[in-house]
């Protein structure tokens, strides 16, 4: 039985009439007809009776037509509901630093747009928040790498991040405009864990340059490297973004990593079999500015 027919049921008993409920429905009479009498035996009772001119609901009618406008009237709910995607939960994974120090902003917006969508916001490293999205697991991933692409995956660019060489306020770097590679001879280096890209791309560069170093510290916290630097334990190559308040304070300094390795950016990426919600389209249009739905 389809919900057609009980649309048609409806606009029958309200008018009284299968001619003017067929005039309202922009149908045929005979179509009217049919669709009532398959309505009827799908039930097994008579729903309509005529008196006169007019059709009239039976006892069992009058029963089916109390259900059939709840039942219209769920399915219409359920339509807006979906439309607007007011609940549910949109997955996002993300680096430590992104998820830290850019996106909080974002949120804010779409927690005011889409007020009962739950966010679940699971930082990570590159190469699970790849395998996580093509899996499904996750909606969205919003990467730090050098230009990624994909064959099973939509990715945009939303920014270009600047890498520096972040180190204590009395530190020999604070005279440079730049550090390259083989400044860091002979330098304590305090790293982030593996599977960063960023962290991948120096030490691939000290090896070829063949640059002495001491790998002190490795941390999967940003903060924890933040605050080592500042004791003065080491240096470490980091997203500017990350140190903005530490540079205000004046607690450490930032210099360019300069090397033709080093161009990294801010990217987002999903399924290109991702079913695009709104929800899901109201997360795209705030965190970049192109005109996802035609995507």
């Amino acid at each position: 039985m389809e919900l057609t027919y009980l649309k048609t049921f409806r606009e029958v008993a309200k008018s009284g009439s299968y001619t003017r409920a067929a005039e309202l429905l922009g149908y045929a009479q005979s179509s009217i007809t049919t669709q009532i009498q398959k309505l009827e035996e799908s039930y097994g009772v008579v729903l309509l009776e005529r008196y006169g001119r007019n059709m009239k609901l039976t006892i069992a009618g009058e029963t089916l037509f109390a259900y059939a406008n709840n039942i219209l009237s769920l399915h219409e709910e359920s339509k807006e509901v979906l439309s607007r995607q007011s609940r549910g939960t949109l997955s996002i994974g993300s680096v430590e630093s992104l998820a830290a120090y850019l996106l909080p902003q974002y949120l804010q917006s779409y927690r005011q747009a889409y007020p009962e969508i739950h966010v679940n916001l699971q930082p990570s490293n590159e190469p699970f928040i790849i395998e996580a999205v093509k899996e499904g697991s996750l909606d969205i991933g919003i990467i730090l790498d050098a230009l990624f692409t994909d064959p099973e995956l939509h990715s945009e660019i939303l920014r270009e991040e600047e890498l520096v060489i972040v180190a204590h306020p009395t530190h020999k770097f604070k005279d440079l405009n730049e550090v390259q590679v083989h400044h860091l001879d002979n330098e304590s280096l305090i790293i982030t864990e593996e599977g960063c890209t960023y962290r991948a791309m120096l030490l691939k560069a000290l090896k070829f340059s063949q640059v002495n170093y001491t790998l002190s510290y490795e941390f999967g916290n940003i903060e924890a490297i933040k605050q080592c630097v500042v004791y003065g334990l080491g240096v470490a190559l980091l997203p500017r973004m990350v140190v903005a308040e530490e540079l205000t304070k004046g607690l450490l300094i930032a210099v360019p990593f300069q090397h033709p390795d080093c161009k990294f950016y801010t990217q987002l990426i999903y399924s290109k079999k991702k079913w695009k919600s709104k929800a899901f389209l109201g997360f795209l249009e705030r965190i970049g500015p192109p005109n996802y739905q035609n995507q």
